[in-house]
Protein backbone atom coordinates (compact mmCIF):
# COMPACT_ATOMS: atom_id res chain seq x y z
CA UNK A 1 0.00 0.00 0.00
CA UNK A 2 1.54 3.54 -0.81
CA UNK A 3 1.37 5.75 1.86
CA UNK A 4 -0.61 9.22 1.94
CA UNK A 5 -0.85 12.03 4.77
CA UNK A 6 -4.07 11.14 6.14
CA UNK A 7 -4.55 14.88 7.33
CA UNK A 8 -3.96 16.95 3.84
CA UNK A 9 -7.87 16.60 3.87
CA UNK A 10 -10.27 19.43 4.73
CA UNK A 11 -12.93 17.33 6.21
CA UNK A 12 -10.03 15.73 8.53
CA UNK A 13 -8.22 18.77 8.94
CA UNK A 14 -12.11 20.34 10.54
CA UNK A 15 -12.59 16.87 12.72
CA UNK A 16 -9.18 17.01 13.98
CA UNK A 17 -9.17 20.81 15.24
CA UNK A 18 -11.94 19.98 17.18
CA UNK A 19 -9.96 17.71 19.06
CA UNK A 20 -9.66 18.15 22.71
CA UNK A 21 -6.88 16.92 25.51
CA UNK A 22 -9.73 14.32 26.09
CA UNK A 23 -9.86 10.19 26.80
CA UNK A 24 -6.98 9.19 25.12
CA UNK A 25 -5.44 11.86 23.68
CA UNK A 26 -5.58 13.12 27.52
CA UNK A 27 -2.51 10.63 28.38
CA UNK A 28 -0.29 11.54 25.68
CA UNK A 29 -0.30 15.46 27.06
CA UNK A 30 -0.78 14.55 30.91
CA UNK A 31 3.00 14.48 31.78
CA UNK A 32 4.51 16.96 29.25
CA UNK A 33 4.42 19.67 31.96
CA UNK A 34 6.27 17.45 34.52
CA UNK A 35 8.98 16.98 31.48
CA UNK A 36 8.94 20.61 30.47
CA UNK A 37 9.93 21.73 34.24
CA UNK A 38 12.41 18.74 34.37
CA UNK A 39 14.76 19.30 31.06
CA UNK A 40 13.62 22.02 28.98
CA UNK A 41 15.76 25.52 30.19
CA UNK A 42 13.71 28.18 28.37
CA UNK A 43 10.72 29.42 26.19
CA UNK A 44 11.42 29.61 22.68
CA UNK A 45 10.08 26.91 21.22
CA UNK A 46 8.81 25.17 18.14
CA UNK A 47 5.96 22.80 17.25
CA UNK A 48 6.49 20.62 14.81
CA UNK A 49 3.79 19.23 12.88
CA UNK A 50 1.37 21.15 14.46
CA UNK A 51 -1.63 20.17 12.33
CA UNK A 52 -4.43 22.45 14.01
CA UNK A 53 -2.58 24.13 16.91
CA UNK A 54 -3.94 21.99 19.48
CA UNK A 55 -0.47 21.52 20.37
CA UNK A 56 0.62 24.84 19.67
CA UNK A 57 -1.98 26.29 21.85
CA UNK A 58 -0.71 23.70 24.91
CA UNK A 59 2.76 25.05 24.93
CA UNK A 60 1.25 28.70 24.89
CA UNK A 61 -0.46 27.68 28.06
CA UNK A 62 2.79 26.78 29.90
CA UNK A 63 4.57 29.98 28.70
CA UNK A 64 6.24 28.93 25.71
CA UNK A 65 6.96 31.01 22.74
CA UNK A 66 6.05 28.60 19.72
CA UNK A 67 6.44 28.71 16.58
CA UNK A 68 3.93 25.74 14.90
CA UNK A 69 4.91 24.30 11.72
CA UNK A 70 3.24 21.78 9.27
CA UNK A 71 3.05 20.75 5.39
CA UNK A 72 -0.50 20.72 5.80
CA UNK A 73 -2.32 24.01 4.04
CA UNK A 74 -5.80 22.98 5.29
CA UNK A 75 -4.63 22.49 9.03
CA UNK A 76 -2.74 26.01 8.83
CA UNK A 77 -5.27 27.57 7.09
CA UNK A 78 -7.58 26.18 10.63
CA UNK A 79 -4.79 27.16 13.11
CA UNK A 80 -4.62 30.66 12.26
CA UNK A 81 -8.26 30.96 12.45
CA UNK A 82 -8.35 29.19 15.93
CA UNK A 83 -5.16 31.55 17.16
CA UNK A 84 -5.33 34.89 15.54
CA UNK A 85 -2.38 36.13 17.52
CA UNK A 86 -0.45 32.67 17.03
CA UNK A 87 2.74 31.93 15.18
CA UNK A 88 2.33 29.00 12.26
CA UNK A 89 3.89 28.50 9.26
CA UNK A 90 3.21 26.18 6.19
CA UNK A 91 6.85 24.74 5.11
CA UNK A 92 7.57 22.63 2.56
CA UNK A 93 8.30 18.73 3.63
CA UNK A 94 11.62 18.90 4.84
CA UNK A 95 12.55 22.47 4.39
CA UNK A 96 12.53 24.22 7.82
CA UNK A 97 15.28 27.70 6.84
CA UNK A 98 13.09 30.15 8.12
CA UNK A 99 13.70 28.58 11.53
CA UNK A 100 17.13 29.83 13.10
CA UNK A 101 20.12 26.98 13.09
CA UNK A 102 21.03 26.43 17.28
CA UNK A 103 18.24 28.72 18.28
CA UNK A 104 15.43 26.99 20.27
CA UNK A 105 14.91 25.52 23.52
CA UNK A 106 12.22 23.08 22.66
CA UNK A 107 11.07 21.25 19.97
CA UNK A 108 7.90 19.22 20.14
CA UNK A 109 7.17 16.63 17.67
CA UNK A 110 3.75 15.24 19.18
CA UNK A 111 2.53 12.41 16.97
CA UNK A 112 3.76 13.89 13.71
CA UNK A 113 6.57 11.00 13.60
CA UNK A 114 3.56 8.28 12.90
CA UNK A 115 3.06 10.47 9.49
CA UNK A 116 6.74 10.22 8.50
CA UNK A 117 7.92 7.02 6.33
CA UNK A 118 10.71 5.33 7.70
CA UNK A 119 13.23 6.54 4.58
CA UNK A 120 12.36 10.29 5.86
CA UNK A 121 12.90 9.63 9.14
CA UNK A 122 16.63 10.37 9.78
CA UNK A 123 16.51 13.57 7.45
CA UNK A 124 14.53 14.93 9.53
CA UNK A 125 15.09 14.45 12.90
CA UNK A 126 18.36 15.71 11.44
CA UNK A 127 16.97 19.22 10.25
CA UNK A 128 15.46 19.46 13.80
CA UNK A 129 18.49 18.91 16.01
CA UNK A 130 20.06 21.64 13.95
CA UNK A 131 17.47 24.40 15.15
CA UNK A 132 18.05 23.17 18.88
CA UNK A 133 20.51 25.57 20.91
CA UNK A 134 23.58 24.12 23.20
CA UNK A 135 20.94 22.77 25.82
CA UNK A 136 18.20 22.31 23.53
CA UNK A 137 15.12 19.45 24.30
CA UNK A 138 13.75 17.11 21.29
CA UNK A 139 10.18 15.60 22.81
CA UNK A 140 9.10 12.67 20.37
CA UNK A 141 5.64 11.67 21.48
CA UNK A 142 4.71 8.86 19.21
CA UNK A 143 1.77 6.05 19.32
CA UNK A 144 3.18 3.02 20.99
CA UNK A 145 3.17 0.09 18.89
CA UNK A 146 0.25 -1.26 20.79
CA UNK A 147 -2.05 1.27 20.17
CA UNK A 148 -2.78 -0.18 16.56
CA UNK A 149 -3.10 -4.15 18.10
CA UNK A 150 -5.83 -2.65 20.81
CA UNK A 151 -9.31 -1.09 21.67
CA UNK A 152 -8.85 2.48 23.21
CA UNK A 153 -11.30 5.24 24.57
CA UNK A 154 -10.54 7.09 21.81
CA UNK A 155 -9.14 4.77 18.92
CA UNK A 156 -10.53 1.80 17.27
CA UNK A 157 -8.63 -1.17 15.92
CA UNK A 158 -10.59 -4.32 15.78
CA UNK A 159 -11.13 -3.53 11.48
CA UNK A 160 -7.80 -3.90 10.67
CA UNK A 161 -6.38 -7.42 12.48
CA UNK A 162 -4.04 -7.49 10.04
CA UNK A 163 -2.11 -4.78 11.99
CA UNK A 164 -0.67 -7.45 14.56
CA UNK A 165 1.38 -8.89 11.66
CA UNK A 166 3.25 -6.03 10.28
CA UNK A 167 6.98 -5.12 11.05
CA UNK A 168 8.96 -1.73 11.41
CA UNK A 169 8.05 0.77 7.96
CA UNK A 170 4.62 -0.96 7.42
CA UNK A 171 0.99 1.05 7.18
CA UNK A 172 -1.32 0.52 9.58
CA UNK A 173 -4.97 1.72 10.26
CA UNK A 174 -6.50 3.59 13.13
CA UNK A 175 -9.82 4.88 13.35
CA UNK A 176 -10.06 7.66 15.98
CA UNK A 177 -13.75 7.58 17.61
CA UNK A 178 -13.50 11.07 19.00
CA UNK A 179 -14.49 12.54 16.09
CA UNK A 180 -17.19 11.82 13.86
CA UNK A 181 -15.15 10.99 10.33
CA UNK A 182 -14.87 7.23 10.58
CA UNK A 183 -12.60 7.20 7.59
CA UNK A 184 -9.37 4.86 9.11
CA UNK A 185 -5.64 7.11 9.53
CA UNK A 186 -2.99 5.26 7.91
CA UNK A 187 0.76 5.70 10.09
CA UNK A 188 3.86 3.81 10.00
CA UNK A 189 4.32 1.71 12.22
CA UNK A 190 8.09 2.08 13.97
CA UNK A 191 9.00 -0.48 17.06
CA UNK A 192 10.92 1.16 20.03
CA UNK A 193 14.24 -0.67 18.68
CA UNK A 194 13.91 0.90 15.56
CA UNK A 195 13.76 4.49 17.22
CA UNK A 196 16.70 3.82 19.33
CA UNK A 197 18.30 3.06 15.87
CA UNK A 198 17.40 6.28 14.16
CA UNK A 199 18.10 8.64 17.37
CA UNK A 200 21.82 6.77 17.64
CA UNK A 201 21.95 7.69 13.52
CA UNK A 202 20.99 11.45 13.86
CA UNK A 203 23.74 11.63 17.03
CA UNK A 204 20.33 11.98 19.76
CA UNK A 205 20.77 11.16 23.06
CA UNK A 206 17.73 9.44 24.51
CA UNK A 207 17.89 11.36 27.80
CA UNK A 208 13.95 9.76 29.32
CA UNK A 209 11.45 7.41 27.81
CA UNK A 210 7.78 7.80 29.27
CA UNK A 211 5.21 5.63 28.94
CA UNK A 212 1.66 7.43 30.35
CA UNK A 213 -0.70 4.67 31.69
CA UNK A 214 -4.06 5.49 32.92
CA UNK A 215 -5.09 5.81 36.46
CA UNK A 216 -9.30 4.43 37.87
CA UNK A 217 -9.37 8.15 39.44
CA UNK A 218 -8.95 9.89 36.31
CA UNK A 219 -12.79 10.95 34.87
CA UNK A 220 -12.88 8.74 31.60
CA UNK A 221 -14.10 5.47 30.43
CA UNK A 222 -10.82 3.62 30.06
CA UNK A 223 -10.35 0.59 27.63
CA UNK A 224 -7.19 -0.61 27.66
CA UNK A 225 -5.20 2.73 28.74
CA UNK A 226 -4.50 1.46 32.43
CA UNK A 227 -2.67 -1.70 31.40
CA UNK A 228 -1.19 -0.90 28.32
CA UNK A 229 0.74 2.26 27.40
CA UNK A 230 -0.94 3.95 24.45
CA UNK A 231 1.77 6.67 23.92
CA UNK A 232 5.78 6.79 24.20
CA UNK A 233 7.61 9.59 24.62
CA UNK A 234 10.93 9.90 24.21
CA UNK A 235 12.95 12.93 25.50
CA UNK A 236 16.00 13.72 23.63
CA UNK A 237 19.14 16.05 23.41
CA UNK A 238 21.41 17.07 20.93
CA UNK A 239 25.04 15.19 21.20
CA UNK A 240 27.78 17.95 20.60
CA UNK A 241 30.81 16.01 20.98
CA UNK A 242 32.58 13.14 18.16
Amino acid sequence: MEFTNSYEDELRAKEYSRLEFHNTYYLAFRDLPEIFTKYVKGKNAVDFGCGTGRSTRFLQKYGFSTTGIDISKEMIKIAKENDKNGKYLLVEDGNYDELKQYSYDLVLSAFTFDNIPMENKIEIFSKLKSILNKDGILINLVCSPEIYFNEWASFSTKNFPENKKLKTGSIVKIITTDFNDSRPCYDILCFDKDYKKIFKKTKLNLIDTYRPLAKLDEPYKWINETKIAPWTIYVLKRKWSD
